[in-house]
């Protein structure tokens, strides 16, 4: 006899169990009763063990697991420890050449995993199109601002674009008070650094807070006009093929040797394929309030990583100044719906 319970329960989903039943009547010993013999046939599928189905399915279960705020603690170190890589790639690629290989790489990645058709409607494309767009410069301004200024100090005052995002339109006098705390921040950490600050690289942060102002709401328009990872993956090849020009004319053939391809395949799945997957994996088991008070400790961890991975160190003034911020971003997140 087979039992189907004797299958471990985290492997069932690579086998599609197909039992076949056939019945026939016997009779016993010369004896005028019939009896039934049932005999059952227990036959695997053809499923490969790396197909794609299976591959998730060990995903999810995997990232099932694990608790949702380790989850997006996993994402913000994974992306800052992504921008990391990136930095060292700049003395080989340029800082546009690092940008294009990330997102050359994470629009392959995620082409592959959801085979998106390419029938776009009018009311898709738009949104398409600017998402990949904001989400091209948004990498290629932060970037810019990294080879000029710490990575703690860009990513804090690239999280202003957020968090003018949770300030604006809200008619309570405490986000206010979020907001001059987040710009004490911010003013605190550019000064604190006295004439050593790169007043271009602080523009270019801006700019990137800029554009990750813009990315939420068309983050949100392209989830409600596009089905699962679709509209992303044709949005990040939107990206990639923006900002492959610029990293040719850059870089040149040095964009294409192994040691920038592989460093580039790290960086896009540090800083793009590996955070969107355990962030939304978290946002299905969290309140999306919850989650944003968690991301507000991107900055610290930007700091952090900074210091420990890429040696740069920050006044204690500074390191004040990103707490303002931290809190200031915390905050808002929290008090937005109360």
């Amino acid at each position: 006899m087979v039992s189907y319970a004797t299958f471990p329960a985290a492997f069932s989903h690579l086998l599609e169990i197909r039992p076949s039943v056939s019945v026939r009547s016997a009779m016993m010993g010369g004896s005028e009763r019939g009896r039934t013999v049932v005999s059952v046939h227990v036959e695997r599928s053809r499923r490969p063990l790396w197909s794609r189905p299976a591959l998730v399915a060990i995903a999810g279960r995997g990232l099932g697991s694990v608790p949702p705020p380790a989850l997006v603690l996993a994402g913000i170190v994974s992306v800052q420890m992504g921008a990391a890589l990136a930095k060292q790639l700049f003395g080989l690629t340029g800082a546009i050449g690092a940008v294009t290989l990330r997102l050359l790489f994470a629009a392959i990645v995620l082409l592959v995993v959801w085979r998106p058709s390419l029938r776009i409607t009018r009311q898709e494309l738009p949104v398409i199109l600017g998402y990949g767009a904001v989400l091209a410069v948004m990498n290629l301004t932060f970037y810019q601002a990294i080879t000029r200024i710490p990575l703690g100090m860009a990513v804090t005052i690239e999280f202003l674009g957020p968090l003018a995002v949770s300030i604006i339109g809200a008619r309570r006098w405490v986000h206010g008070v979020w907001a001059l705390l987040a710009a004490i921040g911010v003013f605190a950490l550019t000064e604190a650094g006295g004439g050593g600050i790169s007043v271009l690289g602080v523009l270019f942060a801006l700019a990137a807070a800029t554009c990750w102002g813009l990315y939420i709401p068309l983050g949100a328009a392209l989830g409600k006009r596009t089905s699962g990872g679709r509209g992303l993956a044709l949005a990040m090849a939107i990206g990639s093929l923006i900002s492959l020009p610029l990293g040719i004319a850059e870089t040149g053939p040095a964009l294409f040797s192994p040691v920038a391809l592989a460093a580039g395949f790290g960086v896009a799945m540090l800083s793009s394929v590996l955070p969107y997957s355990v962030e939304l994996e978290a946002l299905r088991r969290m309140p999306p309030r919850v989650f944003g008070v968690l991301m507000s400790l991107e900055p610290a961890v930007a700091a952090l990583v900074g210091l420990l991975v890429l040696g740069q160190a920050l006044h204690p003034v500074q390191w004040v100044a990103i707490a303002c911020v931290v809190v200031a971003s915390a905050g808002a997140t929290r008090t937005q719906q109360n």
